[in-house]
């Protein structure tokens, strides 16, 4: 699903850009752009799992993980 929502963003990002809509592309390509990090991270992490060696290369950066930290009750 992020593949498919990423090809597509990008390429209506594209699209736009050629246009001259500024505004809504580079709103179009920071969406494209946020799911491809998505996507990469999952594919970091199924590696990650598969072969049984996790460390801190599959996971977050710490102050990206502080921002979204669950709270406690």
């Amino acid at each position: 699903m992020c593949l498919i929502i990423t090809l597509v963003m990008l390429v209506l990002a594209i699209q736009s850009l050629l246009s001259h809509q500024w505004v809504a592309g580079s709103i179009q390509l920071v969406i494209a752009l946020g799911f491809m990090i998505l996507l990469i991270r999952n594919i970091r992490i199924t590696r990650c799992e598969r072969n049984g060696n996790c460390d801190n290369f599959c996971m977050l950066p710490d102050w990206l993980t502080k921002m979204f930290k669950k709270k406690d009750q």
